[in-house]
C-alpha cells in the first residue's frame, strides 16, 4: 500500500461537490466528485477504488487532479477523440449534386466525387454513415 492520500474540502467545496449529483453534467463527472468526498470523509484509495470497481492508480489520479486543478478536474480535456476530415460546406456541396444532377450516386461514387472535387478523403462507409444521420439516402431528397 502507497502513502495515504487525502484531500480535504471546505464547506463549499463539499457542497458543490454533492450538488453535482443531480446537476446535468457526465456521469463520468459526478462520479469523480463523489470519489474526493469519499476521500474527504476518510475513505481509503482502495475502498473507493473497491467501490466503483476501479483500479486504485484511476482513483489516485483523480485525487491529484482535483488537489492541482480543483473543479477544472472533473471534467475531460476538450479536444479527445478524432477531428471530422469534412465541413458542414461539404456536405451541402454533396446535397446539391444529389438534386441538380439527373444520376444516382452510391457511397463509393459520393466518396470519389468529394476527393476530387473538394480534395476530401472519406471512406464510403463514413459518408454513407453521415448521410444516413442527415437523413439523406441516395437522391431521394
Amino acid at each position: 500500500m502507497g502513502a495515504r492520500l487525502r484531500v480535504f474540502l471546505t464547506h463549499e467545496q463539499d457542497k458543490t461537490l454533492l450538488n453535482l449529483r443531480t446537476a446535468d453534467v457526465p456521469q463520468k463527472v459526478k462520479d469523480r466528485a463523489e470519489v474526493i468526498r469519499l476521500n474527504a470523509h476518510g475513505w481509503y484509495v482502495e475502498k473507493i477504488a473497491a467501490h466503483f470497481n476501479w483500479t486504485p492508480q484511476t482513483v489516485r489520479e483523480i485525487l491529484h487532479k482535483w488537489r492541482k486543478l480543483d473543479l477544472e478536474g472533473l471534467w475531460d480535456n476538450p479536444g479527445r477523440g478524432g477531428k471530422t476530415k469534412y465541413s458542414e460546406e461539404d456536405i451541402v456541396f454533396l446535397e446539391e449534386c444529389l438534386k441538380e444532377e439527373p444520376r444516382t450516386y452510391n457511397s463509393r461514387q459520393l466518396a470519389q466525387k468529394l476527393e476530387s472535387d473538394r480534395f476530401i478523403k472519406l471512406s464510403p462507409d463514413r459518408l454513407r454513415r453521415v448521410l444516413k444521420k442527415r437523413g439523406l439516402f441516395g437522391n431521394e431528397l
